[in-house]
């Protein structure tokens, strides 16, 4: 399979903005978790080149970030917060024309990945009696929305300009 040149040029250039993005937290939860523009970058990629390019550029992102310094308790739980919450943000690539419900659905993918962890891996820090499930969903959520409501503003203005340059 050949990849043309200017897709692994924008791939390589999106992993690359992703992970310096991910320093920079607009704000950071007590436990860990944050709102970030890291993932952006891979949305914008996943919209102007597909899903197949997208999912695998964001697996890519997550597995560099893993390796520069991931939070892993377990190497379950390293695949699902790092490759593949972030290739699951791929999947805005099924909606090249629909860029609200792309953003809505990569998130969801993404928050779905990080409830599970949370729910196998982090339920110690659930307080005693309380729903695990729910706890992953309140916990997870109250980053995700945010920035998906960021991420989703950001993709409106950005993603005319860069059309011109196809």
């Amino acid at each position: 399979m050949k990849i043309p040149l200017r897709i692994l040029v924008e791939g390589a250039l999106s992993i690359a903005l992703a992970v310096v993005l991910s320093y920079f937290k607009l704000f950071s939860m007590p436990q860990g978790g944050s709102v970030s523009l890291t993932l952006l970058p891979l949305l914008i990629f996943a919209f102007r080149n597909g899903w197949r390019y997208g999912i695998f550029v964001g697996a890519v992102t997550g597995l560099l970030r893993l390796m520069l310094g991931g939070y892993v308790v377990h190497p379950l739980q390293a695949l699902l917060d790092y490759p593949v919450a972030s290739g699951l943000i791929g999947i805005a690539g099924f909606f090249p024309r629909g860029k609200w419900l792309g953003v809505l659905c990569a998130c969801f993918a993404n928050f779905a990945a990080a409830v599970l962890s949370g729910v196998v891996f982090f339920a110690s820090y659930a307080p005693e009696g309380a729903n695990i499930w729910l706890y992953s969903i309140l916990y997870n959520g109250s980053s995700v929305l945010p920035e998906t409501a960021i991420l989703m503003a950001l993709v409106y203005i950005i993603m005319p300009r860069l059309e011109k340059f196809r």
